[in-house]
């Protein structure tokens, strides 16, 4: 049996995916109906912080959140916002925003370079405290 690697997955993904740069994130998160958001494990929130004014899902629960037919759906995480998503590099946020494209969700797109780049362009990090 032959299985694909993450990186033949996250090549594919990055055929299909809408990739911006950070500086056309901010640009977009000027705009009503956009959401940042982090989909890094918590533990690298705690680690590094995340971005100031981004929605933590973390991948595990990505598509249980924005799902509104799921029991786990939270009803804040309107179906119309645009999700703009990133993680630490690009490669989560790349499979996670073809999972969504899969389910349905046309207005996704991820951050290319992940949380550094969109530290390197400006955006404020906040301090997460672990429990």
């Amino acid at each position: 049996m032959k299985i694909k690697t993450i990186k033949s997955l996250v090549d594919e993904a990055m055929k299909v995916v809408n990739t911006i740069e950070p500086k056309k994130a901010k640009t977009f998160l000027e705009l009503d109906n956009h959401l940042l958001i982090d989909i890094r494990d918590i533990r690298e929130l705690w680690k590094l912080g995340t971005i100031e004014g981004a929605r933590h899902i973390p991948r595990g629960m990505l598509e249980f959140w924005l799902d509104p037919e799921s029991p786990y759906f939270k009803s804040d995480l309107k179906v119309d916002m645009v999700k703009i998503l990133y993680c630490a590099s690009n490669w989560r946020s790349a499979l996670a925003s073809k999972a969504l494209m899969e389910m349905g969700f046309t207005n996704v797109m991820h951050v290319q370079g992940g949380f550094q780049a969109l530290v390197d362009a400006g955006f404020s990090v906040q301090k997460i405290e672990s429990k």
